[in-house]
């Protein structure tokens, strides 16, 4: 409260950036927050005005400094729905594991400090219904079918002031034209995409955007005496996968041992195989030891989070149009025994009641203090991809730093595909719903009836429809006979230009920090405030889970 009084006594002029009238989120309207006519006669807010997103970060002004507990933890469990387990867990099996968050306890506890008992996702509680009734069905295709990404990597390569990191890949908004069967970027690059499981439910196309990632070693993982070499650089890549799932034996594409200069399956000679074994070091010019469930230092990730394409035939594909471009690199490696470190750091701070910090490093984004840089682009009004605002950054720590299901910080490639047929790019349709590693039943299946719906905030009408009976029960010999991830995680036509049509309304009025969810009406079953009334989930609706799969290779 102390910082909202603030504002009002600051006698500087912005421009109040939208109503909620159609005319404000037609594509092309310019809304520019620095632009005015004449200085106001009085400040410009007053005690009980809604105040945009943007003011705050104009007046560098925090808007809600718990950011890191995300949208999803809000969640109404009733004591029996629990979509908490996907991110907060306790697992005592594995004595090994570098991740010793272990927060299975956070699951429905909501143990939040006395700012956080406020839910600030403000965006949960908006019906956009009336919002979006102003854009055509041509219009919102017209705009997630424009290339934002290409223009992006220009703008960046010519700004000679820019000191953060610059990540481009030839054609990138068109997958089928950036890479290879493999995954290789056909650029050059060193990037290389492969098929992961979506994350559940936020990362299910039904529930708002598509997306990829692609992985990138150092320039060492990929050459052999300073020349690259695809077979040492997909060895190594493997290696990673291999370390970073605890395995023994891994299958491959083809890669020719003669040209790596190592016997990578262990039979004593140098041919070509389509499987390798555990090595104790990397390969090539790569010489530093694998580390259990640990990327080398140098890896990189690129996420781009993306509208939901539609085409004429009604099928459903990643758009070229970025809502977002994410971007990790792993600065410097940290030993299981630092990582301990520096989760005890951050459960001290918590004891004392500390806010969460975030270490910001300019252009280069934040420093999750666990030896990840993370950065970040968004979505400008006419959809430029612009750099995230540093509050908006500090939302990315909520899921890259301290949550006990992750593995190194991070999610999907721990979801890989396992071996030779994760290599190449997302590809629903060719997926089915396997289980989680020490689990029996489809993945996604367990996911929507430990949940009760087929999103965390059990607002998604049209999964309800599609997969639960009418007394609420999931069908789940219906989900059983589903194909493949693509029939049932992707929405119908309608709701896929619905949900991009709501989310161009957040982009119109750059409301980030509000939260970026798409969702079409208000939440219901979402909590505005914490208070002592709410219902703690029953010890029978915990569960301990491994976001691993069992893929069968």
């Amino acid at each position: 409260m102390k910082q909202l009084l603030l504002i009002l006594l600051l006698p500087v002029s912005i421009t109040v950036l939208l109503g909620c009238s159609e005319e404000n989120i037609i594509i092309g309207t310019e809304l520019n927050a620095n632009t005015h006519t004449a200085p106001p006669s009085a400040p410009p807010y007053k005690v009980g005005d809604d105040i945009p997103a943007l003011a705050y970060i104009e007046h560098n002004e925090t808007y809600n400094a718990e950011s890191v507990i995300p949208p999803q933890c809000y969640t109404k469990t009733n004591g029996v729905n629990n979509p908490c387990y996907a991110c907060h867990q306790t697992d005592r099996t594995d004595l090994n594991r570098p991740n010793q968050m272990a927060d299975g306890n956070l699951q429905g506890d909501y143990e939040f400090s006395d700012l956080g008992v406020k839910n600030h996702w403000k965006n949960l509680f908006v019906d956009r219904t009336d919002l979006i009734k102003g854009i055509s069905d041509k219009t919102i295709l017209d705009w997630i079918n424009q290339d934002n990404y290409s223009e992006f990597i220009k703008k960046q390569q010519a700004n000679s002031q820019w000191q953060g990191e610059i990540t481009p890949i030839k054609n990138l908004a068109y997958p089928e034209k950036a890479f290879n069967s493999q995954g290789f970027a056909k650029d050059g690059s060193g990037w290389v995409a492969f098929n992961y499981k979506p994350f559940p439910s936020t990362f299910w196309p039904t529930n708002g955007s598509t997306g990829d990632v692609m992985i990138r070693l150092p320039s060492a993982f990929r050459e052999v005496k300073g020349v690259y070499n695809q077979d040492a650089y997909l060895a190594n890549l493997s290696l990673v996968e291999l370390a970073l799932k605890g395995l023994e034996t891994i299958s491959t594409p083809p890669i020719n041992e003669q040209r790596v200069g190592s016997d990578l399956n262990s039979d004593g000679k140098l041919s070509i195989v389509n499987h390798i074994t555990k090595q104790p070091h990397y390969v090539g010019d790569a010489t530093s030891p694998l580390a259990y469930q640990l990327y080398p230092e140098g890896t990189e990730f690129l996420h781009t989070v993306r509208y939901i394409g539609v085409d004429s035939n009604g099928t459903i594909f990643n758009a070229p149009r970025m809502k977002e471009v994410r971007y990790m690199k792993k600065h410097n490696f940290k030993s299981k025994q630092e990582l301990g470190t520096s989760y005890y750091r951050e459960a001290k701070e918590k004891s004392f009641e500390n806010l969460p910090q975030t270490l910001y490093l300019g252009d280069q984004g934040i420093n999750n203090s666990f030896g990840w840089t993370i950065n970040g682009y968004i979505e400008d009004t006419q959809g430029e991809l612009r750099p995230q605002h540093k509050q908006e950054l500090a939302f990315c720590n909520g899921c890259h730093k301290t949550v006990g299901s992750t593995y190194d910080q991070t999610f999907s490639f721990a979801r890989k595909v396992t071996g030779k047929k994760g290599w190449g790019y997302i590809d629903l349709k060719s997926m089915t719903d396997v289980p989680n590693k020490g689990e029996t039943d489809g993945e996604f299946l367990t996911y929507m009836a430990r949940v009760g719906g087929g999103d965390e905030f059990r607002q998604n009408q049209e999964m309800l429809m599609r997969w639960f009976n009418e007394d609420g029960q999931l069908n789940t010999e219906k989900v059983k006979a589903t194909p493949t991830l693509y029939d049932l995680i992707t929405p119908s036509p309608e709701r896929a230009l619905a949900l991009n049509k709501a989310y161009l309304s957040i982009v119109k009025e750059q409301s980030y920090l509000f939260g970026r969810d798409a969702t079409l009406v208000k939440a219901h079953n979402v909590l505005e405030h914490v208070n002592d009334s709410q219902q703690p989930l029953k010890p029978e609706h915990r569960y301990v889970w491994d976001m691993q799969l069992a893929w069968a290779e």
